[in-house]
């Protein structure tokens, strides 16, 4: 079934179970491409369809497993799936089996028509300003610039990662120093661990729109909002500013719980605006909420407000 011309009940909710932090591109080619963090965290997949809805059913590929030891080889986190000039690129986060929680981000590159298809090769570190956690990069081009932006830890900022900005000499190669744009200092980005992650980008209205998430992954996670003019210095962090309140936030009405680490899409005949995230249907959680397997994929089409903002609404009950 397609989006486009049909009400918010009519979307599959979950689309994809049990796949958090969920990113799907809509390619020239007109397929539609997801991936997302699998709960076991030790691969990366890829799948398509010509529908949003296609998504639920369509053929997994495992494109990528995590090493036995070393770098890459423990707690494979939020992979994004990227085409820039030519090549289709993934980013994604990795750790150490000896050292778990000791993320940085990865990429990789591969030349076929089809990501699905075809060799992935590893391209390596991202490389920023100091070594230290980071995840969640994003890339988008603007202006004849390609940029990335991500999510780290500086080890002179107290909290646990702020968001930061940079251009790309290469897909996987920073070209300038890193501007931190956001770091988690308002009440809802505090709650459980200070965190301002999963950056997704949106240009609308002669404007440049980031979400990001914010607060530890419970029912506390919401999606923030980012906004610079089209014309700015996406360098400059005074370019950016920052919304005060969640624009996307858990809904006990309907039973969803930690909506957040999203991207955007449109709708098959390009008319509507769609947000896939990935939210819980329940509040109480048992253990790591990392762990924790029922974040599932999501998605529902959003509206504009007459000021030229998205209004994400909340987040609709499931309907499967």
């Amino acid at each position: 079934m397609q989006a486009s011309g049909q009400t918010q009940a009519q979307l599959r909710n979950p689309l994809v179970e049990q796949r958090a932090d969920p990113w799907v591109l809509k390619h020239t080619d007109g397929y539609y491409y997801f991936t997302g963090s699998v709960p076991e965290y030790d691969r990366i997949e890829l799948r398509r369809s010509a529908t949003i809805a296609g998504l639920a059913d369509a053929a997994e590929v495992v494109v990528w497993n995590q090493h036995e030891s070393g770098p890459m080889s423990k707690n494979i986190w939020a992979p994004e799936l990227h085409f820039i000039k030519g090549k289709w690129y993934v980013y994604f986060a990795a750790a150490r089996q000896d050292a778990p929680f000791s993320h940085r981000m990865y990429v990789l590159e591969n030349a076929s028509a089809n990501p699905l298809e075809g060799n992935w090769t590893e391209k390596g570190q991202i490389m920023t300003d100091w070594d230290s956690f980071s995840l969640d990069a994003t890339s988008f081009e603007h202006a004849g610039e390609q940029y990335l932006v991500w999510a780290q830890q500086d080890p002179a900022i107290q909290g646990n990662t702020n968001l930061y900005i940079a251009t790309m000499s290469n897909p996987w190669t920073l070209g300038s120093k890193q501007v931190m744009i956001s770091k988690p200092e308002l009440d809802w980005e505090v709650i459980g661990f200070m965190v301002n992650e999963g950056a997704a980008v949106l240009k609308r209205n002669g404007k440049i729109f980031m979400t990001y998430s914010g607060s530890a992954t419970n029912h506390n996670y919401a999606m923030g909002l980012l906004t610079a003019p089209e014309t700015a210095d996406l360098l400059d962090p005074a370019a950016w500013a920052k919304s005060q309140a969640p624009v996307f936030a858990s809904c006990p009405e309907t039973s969803q719980y930690g909506p957040g680490h999203n991207s955007f899409t449109v709708t098959e005949d390009g008319e509507r605006d769609i947000l896939v995230y990935h939210a819980r249907s329940y509040k109480e959680i048992v253990g790591d909420p990392l762990f924790d397997p029922n974040r599932h994929a999501r998605a529902k089409a959003f509206t504009w407000r007459s000021d030229g903002t998205p209004d994400f609404g909340t987040p609709p009950a499931d309907t499967v």
